[in-house]
């Protein structure tokens, strides 16, 4: 069976349990089986949290938590002085870090991970399309850029029809999103 498995790390309120939502939403669409579920700590705004997905051709039948992911993605890089991200990381997979900072300016917090590192911008990227900080928009971008999980224009077709089904009494965030999403997958780097 082939499973990519994806270990979210943020922290509450920055929506990366949200954005793992998303992403097992559009794997679906996209024909895909899928599981997202969030592991919580002390549950309040900005502690860590962990999401996972999983995203399979096939039905699956695990239902633990993901401890070798394909895939890491970090929505707040002060997490990789607490906490061990890489942990279980497979190094055919890779990690797409939310930072203004290049992969070799990260690697040294990466407990000797020696696979690919990806960095992101979502902060800059966020402010710029919405007007405040939503990293989880532009790190959903990412993974899928990155990943291949979902091909990027099924991608953005099913965001664009989820973005107008949500924000159905806000039409002018609408554009924001769809904007913030194409410079992100434009604009990770290794």
């Amino acid at each position: 069976m082939n499973i990519m498995e994806i270990r979210w790390h943020g922290r509450g309120g920055q929506g990366a349990k949200t954005a793992s939502l998303l992403l097992a939403d559009a794997a679906f669409m996209a024909g895909k089986f899928v599981q997202s579920f969030p592991e919580y700590g002390p549950e309040r705004s900005g502690a860590p949290i962990t999401a996972y997905n999983r995203i399979s051709d096939e039905r699956c039948t695990i239902h633990s938590n993901i401890y070798e992911p394909d895939y890491v993605v970090v929505v707040d890089e002060t997490l990789l002085e607490s906490v061990d991200v890489t942990a279980g990381l497979k190094e055919e997979g890779g990690i797409v870090i939310n930072s203004a900072k290049s992969a070799a300016e990260l690697r040294p917090l990466l407990h000797g991970y020696q696979g690919k590192v990806y960095t992101v911008d979502a902060g800059t990227i966020s402010r710029k399309h919405l007007g405040d900080y939503f990293p989880n928009t532009p790190m959903l971008a990412a993974i899928v850029a990155i990943s291949g999980c979902v091909e990027q224009q099924a991608f953005m077709k099913d965001m664009e029809e989820a973005y107008t089904h949500k924000f159905a009494n806000k039409p002018q965030v609408i554009k924001g999103n769809l904007d913030c999403l194409a410079e992100a997958m434009q604009s990770v780097r290794e």
